[in-house]
């Protein structure tokens, strides 16, 4: 006998949310799928402490102080941790609007423009939203079927609309937006503040070995010393060029996607509405103020039900016996009653056999209606 039996299997809302981000850990892990260049920034931050780690603190630390190892760890653990909190967090993603809800958008940009005629380039979806005495533009988003909010952009890599939008970085594997740009701006600002330490020592290295062997020597026998000098080098100039260009930004409480727009610096000269007036107070807007929460509810349940048969066989009883014959006392035959069997009819009781003689006896009984078939019953009469 198979019987249906109803499962409930748990779907996380990650599993089905649009875009091109991927998730770790049921969900608690949000990157982009592009994710080759965060692990060559992975390499070189390792690959490089590990080398400084290994040959030229041990030495640093006997000649000059033990506690230049010690600052370069905390320097490195917390260019790990602001990295790994920049990669791995929602950056402040907007949810895409439902079918109601984009419907009800339609219906009110209906409204409001009216019917195009054909051959005419219907209006601008826009709304004006006013931000400290200054009209902003909310601008329609065609893929998320929304009104962004301000200083929000879509994102072409991810394909989704990120709240206060900077830029999408391929060296941390994720976008910059309004939830991780702090942790961005300090592991930056940790990265240019290791980066000019191990270079800086890795110099004053070599001039203390120069001092007892020469320099040729020197460097022929500390080469992992030369490749780190190397790799600082070439880091240098970005990374504090990028920590810089990103103070400024923070002073001015303002955006990349903004600075290269020219939103506030064009032709109209629009000032900053987002600005105070005061270095002190964006800065702590932008890096001390409140991290508002995840919209998205990535690990909300989604509950979807999935019906599977099983087999499950039924042990015979006694009652499930094969009817007997037996014989009376005036040579009639009587039928016991036939329990029901797996497999047969299963809302109709057996129906005990009229009792004939053998004269009687037909050799094939008629069904009637409401009867089941009766085994034959000469094999089973003895002769008298």
């Amino acid at each position: 006998m198979s019987v249906m039996v109803a499962r409930k299997k748990v779907v996380r809302k990650w599993e089905k949310l649009p875009g091109r981000n991927t998730f770790c850990c049921d969900g608690r892990i949000m990157m982009a799928r592009q994710k080759g260049i965060f692990y060559l920034t992975l390499f070189l931050i390792l690959g490089t402490c590990a080398l400084f780690f290994a040959f030229e603190c041990r030495y640093l630390a006997v000649q000059l102080s033990p506690a230049i190892p010690v600052f370069a760890a905390v320097l490195f653990l917390f260019a790990m941790a602001t990295l790994l909190r920049t990669s791995f967090s929602d950056p402040g993603v907007i949810p895409r609007a439902l079918p109601d809800e984009a419907a009800f958008i339609e219906m009110e940009i209906e409204a409001t423009n009216g019917t195009v005629p054909q051959g005419q380039r219907p209006p601008p979806r826009i709304k004006n939203f006013q931000i400290n005495n200054q009209i902003v533009k909310l601008k329609y988003c065609y893929t998320c079927k929304i009104f962004r909010p301000p200083r929000a952009s879509h994102c072409s890599i991810c394909d989704n609309c990120v709240e206060r939008f900077d830029h999408h970085c391929p060296w941390v594997g994720n976008c910059v937006g309004k939830r991780n740009y702090r942790y961005f701006y300090l592991f930056i600002l940790s990265l240019s503040l290791l980066t000019i330490y191990i270079f800086t020592f890795n110099i004053v290295y070599v001039a203390l070995k120069s001092l007892k062997i020469g320099f040729l020597n020197t460097l022929k026998e500390t080469p992992g010393t030369v490749l780190e000098v190397l790799i600082c080098f070439f880091t240098l100039w970005s990374v504090v060029g990028l920590t810089g260009f990103h103070t400024f930004l923070v002073a001015l409480n303002q955006t990349t996607n903004e600075d290269i727009k020219g939103s506030w610096t064009g032709k109209n000269r629009v000032q900053n509405p987002y600005s105070h007036g005061n270095i002190v107070k964006n800065c702590c807007e932008v890096l001390c103020g409140p991290l508002p929460p995840s919209v998205l509810d990535r690990r909300g349940i989604l509950q979807q039900e999935e019906s599977t048969a099983q087999e499950e066989s039924c042990p015979r009883g006694p009652s499930t016996q094969e009817p007997t014959a037996a014989q009376g006392p005036g040579g009639q035959a009587e039928e016991s009653s036939a329990q029901q069997k797996d497999g047969s009819l299963p809302h109709l009781s057996a129906v005990p056999a009229p009792s004939l003689s053998n004269a009687e006896m037909p050799e094939e009984k008629q069904l009637t209606s409401g009867e089941l078939p009766v085994p034959s019953q000469d094999a089973g009469q003895a002769e008298h």
